[in-house]
């Protein structure tokens, strides 16, 4: 009985993944479960799809049905009793919140955009091992031996077959009720990562922008997140000045007035100087604007750094520009122009919700 049962969940967790591949474009694009992630789980609301369980019904209350009731008693649809408004004739939409890890997020994220395995660099040549207890199987050793899980298949097994009793709580487990903790060798870069987030919260930033910015970054977090073993994340906003906040900051700070690209690009190189060797570190830093800037003047600033400064120490820079009704949109176009063949450098159009999966795609799909 208990293998069924792990047969059935196994299955359940089989039709989660096809429902989560089946909405990733939604959850991508409308930004759902940003607010329900937790350290490692993420809550994922899929409609039309329940877990089957049974329900305990009251004692005293008769057998099927309401009533004493009596054998031979012919059973008949209960009375109704009528109230105002009339029955729709559309089923309702159920909706279940489902918790799925971020690795595993991650892994379906890549598989549905093709994303290739990153390239460390730096010490590229250079593995650790790394063991992770990932599974549990029906046989091991009795040292990895999972207690919790055996005494549940136990009392499952009791249950199911008339064998538990309440009054004498005693849970005895068999062999076939053992579970035993499996592992996975896996070999990760020694380099660590860091993400170097920019954001131009100017007066021509609106919050629609912003809140595409904070989608995308997610997504780009839950990546990045997969392919290292160590993650650091770096927010930087600038209108005319530029400053380091913290996440929250980043995301929900309400300012105005110019704009000075160079003021984010000066404080970014000067972050990496500091802290983070090209040597040791994947440094992946990304800029979102509406591609409106001061003058030709601090242009020319941004594209001095980036030449001298942060192409040479970075991994990939991507620069996405989100479409906004007060942006004159001519960033990107001077950053093609001036570096038309950069090799780390990834230019990505956002003009709307829609169009976030492409630039993901474009930011992540060069597995530098």
């Amino acid at each position: 009985m208990s293998q069924k049962i792990d047969a059935d969940h196994a299955r359940f967790r089989h039709i989660v993944r096809g429902k989560i591949k089946e909405n990733l474009k939604r959850f991508i694009t409308r930004g759902e479960i940003l607010g329900k992630k937790g350290k490692d789980i993420v809550s994922i609301p899929l409609p039309q799809i329940q877990i089957p369980r049974f329900m305990y019904g009251h004692k005293d209350t008769g057998g099927t049905g309401q009533g004493e009731g009596e054998v031979g008693t012919v059973l008949a649809p209960g009375e109704v009793e009528e109230g105002p408004g009339t029955a729709g004739s559309d089923p309702s939409e159920h909706i279940v919140e489902v918790d799925i890890t971020i690795e595993e997020l991650a892994e379906i994220l890549g598989e549905e955009l093709e994303l290739p395995r990153i390239e460390p660099r730096g010490k590229r040549r250079l593995e650790a091992e790394k063991s992770r207890y990932t599974g549990i199987h029906r046989v091991g050793p009795e040292s990895l031996r999972h207690f919790k899980r055996t005494y549940k298949a136990a009392l499952k097994r009791q249950i199911a077959s008339g064998l538990y009793n309440p009054e004498n709580p005693v849970v005895v487990p068999i062999r076939a009720d053992k579970r035993y903790r499996s592992w996975k060798v896996s070999w990760l870069p020694e380099s660590n990562a860091v993400i170097i987030y920019m954001m131009d919260v100017s007066g021509s930033m609106g919050e629609e922008q912003k809140e595409m910015v904070r989608v995308e970054s997610f997504w780009i977090d839950t990546w990045l997140q997969s392919q290292y073993e160590g993650l650091d994340v770096r927010y930087i906003t600038h209108d005319a000045a530029a400053r380091e906040v913290d996440h929250e900051t980043f995301f929900h700070t309400r300012e105005s007035g110019g704009t000075m690209i160079s003021s984010a690009y000066q404080l970014c190189a000067d972050l990496i100087s500091a802290e983070y060797s090209s040597g040791e570190w994947n440094i992946y830093p990304f800029h979102f604007s509406d591609g409106d800037n001061w003058s030709s003047d601090d242009t020319r600033a941004c594209m001095d750094i980036l030449k001298n400064r942060i192409f040479p120490s970075v991994n990939q820079f991507g620069y996405g520009q989100v479409e906004s009704p007060y942006g004159s949109g001519q960033f990107i176009k001077d950053l093609g122009e001036v570096f038309p063949e950069e090799e780390k450098l990834v230019l990505s159009e956002i003009p709307d919700r829609e169009a976030i999966i492409t630039s993901i795609r474009e930011f992540l799909g060069k597995g530098r």
